[in-house]
C-alpha cells in the first residue's frame, strides 16, 4: 500500500509565499512522526512532496521536490495518481484542507482524514462553537463581530475565525481594549472574541468514525504570552492523565455533534475549575500526534488504517506514558 502523506506547509503548499518558521517546525514534526509510523507497518510505503526551499528530510519515503508554484500541480497530481490512499496534513483556514480533501475524493482515492463537511464546520471557530453549544457540549463563550459582548471582567482573546495555530491571536487586557482593537480591524467580521478563562490549556487526541470515538490521550499544552499574542511551545501527550470521566464524555459528545470526523482529530480546550470547555476542533493531525506512539506503545497510524479496512473505534483504557513534545522556533529563547 502506497500512502501519499501531503504536509501542506513543507510539501509545497506555500510556494510563492513566505514560510513561517513556527508552521514549518510543526509541519516537519508531524510529517516525520507520521511517515515513521506508516513505514513501520508491514507493506506500507510513503510518498511525500517537499518545498525545495527546505532541506530534504531523511525519511523512509519517496520524496518529490517541488521548485516553484507553477510546477506544484504536476508534482502533486503525479503523487496522487501513484498512491493507494492519501493522508493530508493542512490548515483548515481559507478552505485549504477542505479543497485538498475534495480533490482527493474527486480522484477516487481513499481519504485518511475527516470528511469535507466536518472540515468546513471546523474551519470556523464561531460555527463550531455554536454547533457544539446547541448540542449541550460545554464550550468557551465565543462571539462574532455582530454579537453584543457581555460585560465580563478580565482579559479577552481576539483571534481569526479561521486562523491557523496561534497566528493572529491578540490578548486584550479587558473588554474595552478588545472593542477598541476590534473596531480598528479592516476585516473585523473575520475575527471572534473569547473571554480569557483561567485554567489549564489542554487538548484531546481522538480516533473517530461515523460519530463513534476512541479517546487516545489527554494532553497538556504549553502556551506562552508574547507581545500580547500567544505561542504554542509544545505539549505533554497524556500529560493530564485520564482519571476524570468528563474527558471521555466530552470526546463522545464532540464526535456525536460532528459525525463526519474521521481518523485522527484533536480538540483544544481549557480545563477550567468548572470542567473542560471546548475552544475549537481540529479535523486533522495535530502536534500531539508526534508523541502518541511512544505514549500509547501502539502505532496510531495503524489504528487509522484499521478504520479504512472497516474497523470501528474501540474505546480501551485511556492514558499512557507522559511524553514531552517540544517546539523550537528560530529566535526563541
Amino acid at each position: 500500500m502506497r500512502v501519499f502523506v501531503f504536509e501542506y506547509v513543507t510539501g509545497g503548499g506555500l510556494l510563492g509565499a513566505g514560510l513561517p518558521p513556527s508552521l514549518v517546525r510543526e509541519g516537519d514534526l508531524m510529517l516525520r512522526a507520521l511517515v515513521a509510523d506508516l513505514a513501520a507497518l508491514d507493506g506500507v510505503e510513503c510518498i511525500i512532496t517537499r518545498d525545495a526551499r527546505l532541506a530534504l528530510p531523511r525519511l523512509p519515503a519517496d520524496c518529490r521536490p517541488v521548485h516553484d508554484a507553477a510546477d506544484f500541480p504536476r508534482v502533486w497530481a503525479q503523487a496522487l495518481a501513484g498512491a493507494d490512499a492519501v493522508w493530508p496534513i493542512a490548515p483548515e483556514h481559507q478552505g485549504i484542507l477542505e479543497g485538498i480533501s475534495q480533490a482527493i475524493l474527486a480522484a477516487d482515492r481513499p481519504l485518511l482524514n475527516s470528511r469535507p463537511a466536518a472540515v468546513r464546520t471546523a474551519a470556523s471557530k464561531l460555527r463550531t462553537i455554536r454547533l457544539l453549544e446547541a448540542q449541550g457540549v460545554p464550550v468557551v463563550p465565543t462571539f462574532g463581530a455582530a454579537d453584543r459582548l457581555p460585560p465580563l471582567p478580565g482579559p479577552w482573546v481576539l483571534k481569526p475565525d479561521d486562523g491557523v495555530g496561534c497566528l493572529g491571536i491578540r490578548l486584550c487586557r479587558d473588554r474595552d481594549s478588545l472593542s477598541r482593537y476590534w473596531e480598528q480591524l479592516t476585516q473585523a467580521e473575520t475575527f471572534v472574541a473569547q473571554p480569557f478563562i483561567q485554567g489549564t490549556a489542554a487538548s484531546l487526541s481522538l480516533l473517530a468514525k461515523d460519530g463513534e470515538v476512541n479517546l487516545l490521550s489527554v494532553n497538556r499544552q504549553r502556551i506562552a504570552v508574547m507581545d500580547e499574542g500567544l505561542m504554542l511551545l509544545g505539549c505533554v501527550v497524556n500529560g493530564l492523565g485520564a482519571g476524570d470521566p468528563r474527558w471521555r464524555r466530552l470526546a463522545g459528545d464532540v464526535t456525536a455533534a460532528l459525525p463526519d470526523l474521521w481518523g485522527y482529530a484533536g480538540v483544544d480546550l481549557i480545563a477550567a475549575a468548572e470542567g473542560p470547555l471546548v475552544l475549537e476542533v481540529n479535523p486533522r493531525l495535530t502536534t500531539s500526534y508526534v508523541g502518541l506512539r511512544e505514549s500509547l506503545q501502539r502505532n496510531p497510524a495503524g489504528l487509522v488504517l484499521d478504520l479504512l479496512a472497516g474497523a470501528r473505534p474501540r474505546q480501551g483504557a485511556v492514558g499512557g506514558l507522559a511524553v514531552d513534545v517540544c517546539l523550537e522556533y528560530a529566535g526563541a529563547a
